[in-house]
C-alpha cells in the first residue's frame, strides 16, 4: 500500500465524479491509505467513496481501549480511532445495497477470524437457493481474507476479492473494504472494539 501522493489525488478527483479534490485533500492529510492498484495513476476507478471526516465524539463518549469505529453508510467510509486516540485512519467501503438491509446503531467486535469461512444467511439462499451451503477461506469467498463479526447476528466487517463494489451500495448488510486495508484494519481492532453504523 501506499499514502496517496497529490498527483493521484488530482488525478483520481478529476476522473471521478464522486470525489473532489477537496476531500482528496483532506483524505491525504489524514493519512488514507489505498491499494496500490487504486493508488496507481494509470488505473481509473470511478467508484471511491465521498469522504466526510468526523469526529468520534460525536457518537461516543469514549475511545475503547480495544478500538472505536464508525462505519459510515452515507459516505461509504470507515473511520478508526485507536483508543489512545494516536491514530485515526478512514477506509473506502461497500454498504447494503438497501436501506432494509442496513442495520444502524451501536454494536461491538465480537470475533476476529484470518480465513474466514462463509454462509449463505437464511434470507439470503430465500432469495437465492442455488447458493452454496459454505464457501471455504480463498479467492470464491465474498469475505475475503480476514473478517470482525460484529454482536449483531449475521452483520461482518469483511474484505472482499470484488475490489468494484468499494464505494458502491451491494452488500446484503455487511460493510465491506479492500482485503489490503481489512487486513490493516484487523491488526489494529481487538475483540470488544466499539462499533456505530450511521
Amino acid at each position: 500500500m501506499s499514502i496517496i501522493s497529490r498527483r493521484t489525488a488530482l488525478r483520481m478527483a478529476l476522473s471521478t465524479p464522486f470525489l473532489s479534490l477537496a476531500g482528496m485533500a483532506q483524505a491525504q492529510e489524514i493519512g488514507l491509505t489505498l491499494p496500490d492498484d487504486l493508488a496507481n495513476p494509470d488505473g481509473v476507478r470511478n467508484n471511491v467513496s465521498g469522504f466526510r471526516r468526523i469526529d468520534w465524539r460525536d457518537h461516543f463518549d469514549s475511545l475503547n481501549a480495544n478500538g472505536t469505529i464508525v462505519a459510515d453508510t452515507v459516505s461509504r467510509a470507515l473511520h478508526f480511532w485507536s483508543g489512545d486516540g494516536g491514530t485515526y485512519k478512514l477506509y473506502p467501503t461497500s454498504v447494503p445495497v438497501t436501506d432494509e438491509l442496513t442495520r444502524r446503531g451501536y454494536t461491538e467486535v465480537v470475533k476476529k477470524v484470518d480465513g474466514p469461512t462463509w454462509t449463505p444467511t437464511p434470507s439470503m439462499r430465500e432469495r437465492d437457493p442455488s447458493l452454496p451451503a459454505v464457501v471455504p477461506a480463498g479467492p470464491q469467498n465474498p469475505l475475503g481474507t480476514h473478517a470482525l463479526y460484529l454482536s449483531w447476528q449475521y452483520y461482518r466487517i469483511h474484505g472482499t476479492h470484488d475490489t468494484r463494489k468499494i464505494g458502491r451500495r451491494s452488500s446484503d448488510g455487511c460493510i465491506g473494504l479492500y482485503n489490503e486495508q481489512i487486513a490493516d484494519l484487523y491488526s489494529r481492532v481487538s475483540v470488544g472494539a466499539q462499533v456505530k453504523l450511521v
